[in-house]
């Protein structure tokens, strides 16, 4: 059986740009509960083996995920990033790429704290430690350079959401390439992070730029219910300037009634502009 795909696999110059907040696993759980990773994974395979992103930014990724998803996605991709406490243990933000279409140039991890060299280090009111994964590519097909970032960012504190996003767009505008972040940003579109975000200039929503918008507005928390087009648009994809958006989508396919996550995957087909 095959799935039929939101974007499928992209042929250059375009790249298919996926964030994903994956669910940890969750002890204690009954084996049939929607939010089991054993009774997900299935699906979570299907939605892979369709989607095929050339860039896959996922948040709170475990170990026991991370080999789940290295063994469905094919053998060219690779992925980078560290869990969030400080022996590297924990949930991860990686970056999974197709080495096939992109080239690692570089990259790095960085607490999002006042002391961001130092792993597993918290600030600003969260309790858990939040990080930022950062890696720079080159696009064999195309020769573009960019820079990629995926985060996961606070559930409770405004705060630390704020300075967190402070943090962030320090990098984006230091960056001398262009910029994509991804991630669980844990707040809608309306709220103070967003336009933090958006009014440097630096960074546009890929949802509100794209030329083509392949799904409705749907939430992208649905938390195993049905979805709702009115409810928060909490994961984005943010994009600079010089990246154009050929389409994007909210992914709320389930499988045989089964949801990947308790997040929907957001998608988009991206290329650079020219000149």
């Amino acid at each position: 059986m095959t799935d039929t795909a939101l974007l499928g696999p992209r042929m250059a110059p375009e790249l298919h740009l996926t964030t994903f907040n994956i669910r940890r696993p969750m002890p204690h759980l009954n084996k049939r509960s929607p939010d089991a990773w054993a009774y997900r994974q299935g699906a979570v395979r299907r939605l892979m083996t369709a989607e095929q992103p050339t860039l896959l930014g996922l948040q709170e990724a475990m170990p026991i995920q991370m080999q789940f998803l290295a063994s469905v996605l094919p053998s060219s991709f690779d992925s980078v990033g560290r869990g969030r406490k400080s022996d590297g243990s924990g949930e991860h933000c990686p970056i999974f790429f197709d080495s096939n279409r992109l080239e690692l140039l570089r990259w790095d991890q960085q607490a999002l704290s006042a002391t961001p060299k130092v792993p597993g280090s918290t600030s600003w009111g969260n309790r858990i430690p939040r990080i930022l994964v950062s890696a720079t590519f080159r696009d064999l097909e195309t020769g573009h350079e960019f820079v990629v970032l995926n985060t996961h960012l606070d559930h409770i504190s405004l705060k630390s959401r704020v300075r967190s996003g402070a943090a962030i767009l320090d990098v984006v505008l230091a960056a001398e390439l262009p910029v994509i972040l991804m991630g669980d940003f844990n707040v809608d579109v309306d709220s103070r992070l967003h336009r933090l975000l958006v009014s440097s200039g630096a960074l546009s929503d890929s949802w509100r730029t794209a030329k083509e918008r392949l799904t409705a507005h749907w939430g992208t928390f649905p938390n195993y219910r049905p979805p709702r087009n009115d409810a928060k648009r909490i994961d984005w994809i943010l994009t600079g300037s010089s990246i154009a958006i050929e389409r994007a989508g909210i992914n709320i396919k389930t499988y045989d009634g089964v949801w990947p996550s308790d997040h929907a995957p957001v998608q988009a087909a991206v290329r650079f502009r020219s000149g």
